[in-house]
């Protein structure tokens, strides 16, 4: 499967596009409307604030911080929901070029609670999802949406929220029957008590022990690891041949980290690699350039899955010419 940038726009999305300049140049005035009626309303509160007794106390900065952050906050929605819609639009019509649906909220099912089990994603303290992508792709059941998980660090005026990951989450369909449960990742992330002595033997997930799977191709060996509770069957599952087909997909993304589970006749596969899909913009003039990069970065991620999950029925997706950098 192929899908064009040039085929995605002549297929209706340029001129839909076109017909969203009133919606936006109408957003960019409500947004001047309010921040100036903002000021208007702020100035004379704030002049008699710091006027006031009250500015020897602390406050004052923190009434007049807040009080710009909710009108400058009020400003924005105007403008944050026509980006919304035009990358809701823009994202559709990539799907529907690659026979997929494409929706802006995520409900999470149990592929995230097997990926939380099995290390594929941290432990976090805050989650929220956007960007799911899903339907039937190379005669697999696809599912493909972005988590952003924070964790709470410090603790009083020093806590904060740090992002511990951010990247898609893709949940397809096998297309081989397997009973076995085989875990692919970066060499090195288990390993021996103190680091010492390479990789684990084995991990543990809940009880769940999955012992290290050797391989013959040195390039696998020096690049992921592999584990599970069924060795042979894990070796057909798992190719070395993957191997450069992910390494690949990892620089184009600049992505930390692949991780991949078989598990029930599915496979799980999470990679780190920042927020993607943002297609959405406030300049008409960029519209093409967004969609492109989108549908580049849908095309990538989808023929990682497929190379994968590769048998009979799946093939690697060709999203056509692209540099690394561009995705």
């Amino acid at each position: 499967m192929r899908s064009d940038i040039d085929g995605v726009m002549g297929s209706g999305l340029e001129a839909w596009l076109a017909q969203q300049n009133t919606m936006r140049e109408g957003a960019k005035k409500q947004a001047t409307g309010r921040w100036v009626w903002g000021a208007v309303i702020l100035m004379p509160l704030l002049a008699f604030l710091w006027f006031s007794p009250a500015a020897r106390t602390a406050f004052a900065p923190i009434a007049t911080f807040g009080g710009i952050g909710l009108a400058a906050w009020w400003g924005y929605r105007p403008i944050s929901a026509a980006t919304h819609a035009i990358k809701v639009g823009i994202n559709s019509a990539i799907a529907q070029s690659f026979g997929v649906s494409y929706s802006a909220e995520v409900e999470p099912g149990s592929e995230f609670e097997a990926a939380l089990t099995y290390g594929l994603i941290p432990g976090f303290d805050r989650s929220s999802f956007e960007d799911r992508w899903f339907g039937t792709l190379e005669g697999h059941a696809f599912n493909l949406y972005e988590a952003h998980l924070e964790d709470q660090r410090g603790s009083g005026k020093n806590r904060r929220w740090v992002t511990v990951f951010r990247g898609p989450v893709i949940h397809m369909g096998f297309g081989r029957k397997f009973h076995s449960t085989t875990l692919l990742e970066r060499a090195g992330k288990h390993r021996k008590w103190l680091g010492l002595g390479g990789a684990s033997d084995h991990v543990s997930f809940d009880g769940h022990r999955l012992d290290r799977v050797d391989q013959v191709h040195p390039t696998f060996e020096e690049s992921f690891a592999l584990y599970s509770d069924d060795r042979v069957e894990a070796r057909v599952l798992v190719h070395p041949s993957y191997v450069e087909h992910l390494l690949r997909l990892e620089d184009a993304f600049e992505a930390q980290e692949l991780r991949a589970l078989f598990s029930k006749g599915e496979v799980v596969i999470a990679v780190e690699a920042g927020n993607l899909f943002e297609s959405g913009g406030m300049n008409p003039a960029a519209d093409r350039e967004n969609a492109a990069r989108a549908q580049r970065q849908f095309g990538a991620l989808a023929g990682l899955a497929l190379a994968i999950n590769q048998n009979e029925r799946g093939r690697v997706i060709e999203p056509g010419p692209q540099s690394p950098v561009d995705l």
